[in-house]
């Protein structure tokens, strides 16, 4: 069904996709190649939330050239009225012939319904093409929009025996600066970076992406202005963050989700109250509110209790650790806090997916496994 010219040009939109993953949150990346016979007249993508898709851009750089036109793009054009018209109907007024989707939008206001639409008024649909590498574009969209929980990033740093800090609690630095800037790519591409009122208090962390540390590549796409500063969110069950962390005298926004229905006293703060489990905020709850906020994707940097729980509670997508070559001794802290496992079908497991050498570190990618 889809030929060699047909995957170069999708290959083409996933590309121009990404360089949407810095700005487009809550929307998803979205990239559009158009052409006429073997030649590209109309290229485009989505750059944030509110402004024209990628279709639009690709059809407003078309002009005239997109009557008869195939339209290639990574994610199902949409079919309703948001902060913009329907890119579907766009499609179908600019005379397009053919339509090619790399995927199906799960998002249940599409859902097929812009296919149908593009193909009820004649125009030939084909859905499929790369659908692999189209979602791995997007995972928070996609998850949230099929279970109502957010991609979930657990970072980690340790030494080579899987130690975070000394007994006596001293940890700068186990890793070194190459992974430290290697860390903020990640956080520029989350939703919100997710921590505790315990780390806060400990390290009075900035948790946000600085741009200094960021790759000459991305410096080079974005102005530094256009780059879009992740929501922190703070974990504090009892509210014992200070407004005089450091945190909260950066740009952007900062949202703290409690237990306690206590006015935050700062109109820069949002508060998200959730329920307790056992004593302790109800993780789930509290990741399923995030999302209804629009967060999709959560980056999480935070001590080895919250990610046991996030851990033993099967809420982690994607496991990221960057391992020194360092030994730091049995008395040092451990990795995670998992405890009262019995049996190894309790044990989380993770499928490796990367293992990239970032200075005189290792960082290690792993997926949760999926049960058989």
């Amino acid at each position: 069904m889809f030929s060699i010219f047909d995957s170069q040009m999708m290959l083409r939109a996933i590309e121009l996709a990404k360089r949407g993953i810095y700005t487009t949150a809550p929307n998803p990346s979205v990239g559009c190649v158009i052409t006429q016979g073997d030649d590209i007249v109309g290229e485009g993508f989505h750059f944030r939330a509110g402004e024209p898709h990628a279709e639009v851009h690709a059809l407003r750089a078309a002009d005239e050239n997109a009557k008869g036109a195939t339209a290639y793009v990574t994610l199902e054009p949409c079919s309703h009225y948001g902060r913009t018209p329907p890119c579907a109907d766009a499609l179908i007024a600019a005379g397009v012939s053919r339509v090619v989707c790399a995927m199906v939008d799960p998002n249940p206001k599409v859902a097929g319904r812009g296919i149908q639409r593009i193909r009820d008024a004649g125009i030939q649909v084909d859905v499929g093409l790369m659908q692999a590498q189209a979602e791995a574009l997007n995972p928070g969209f996609i998850k949230v929009m099929k279970t109502g929980l957010p991609f979930v990033q657990l970072k980690l740093a340790s030494s080579l025996d899987g130690r975070t800090a000394l007994a006596n609690g001293q940890s700068k630095w186990i890793t070194g600066d190459e992974a430290r800037a290697d860390v903020q790519v990640f956080r520029a591409q989350a939703g919100a970076i997710l921590s505790t009122s315990q780390t806060v208090l400990d390290d009075n962390p900035s948790l946000n992406v600085r741009w200094e540390q960021l790759p000459d590549a991305v410096k080079a796409e974005y102005a530094q202005d256009d780059l879009r500063q992740p929501v922190r969110v703070i974990l504090d069950t009892q509210r014992k963050v200070s407004d005089n962390a450091h945190l909260f005298s950066l740009e952007g926004d900062v949202i703290i989700v409690t237990a306690s229905q206590a006015d935050s006293g700062n109109d820069t703060v949002k508060l998200l109250t959730v329920a307790k489990e056992a004593g302790q905020l109800d993780l789930n709850s509290a990741l399923r509110a995030l999302a209804s906020h629009g967060i999709n994707h959560i980056w999480v940097e935070a001590g080895a209790t919250l990610a046991g729980s996030l851990l033993k509670a099967c809420l982690v997508d994607e496991l990221i650790i960057y391992q020194a070559p360092k030994l730091m001794g049995s008395d040092s802290r451990a990795l995670v806090n998992l405890q009262g496992m019995t049996c190894m079908s309790q044990v989380p497991a993770f499928e490796l997916t990367d293992v990239t050498r970032i200075g005189n570190d290792v960082r290690l990618r792993m997926q949760k496994q999926q049960p058989e």
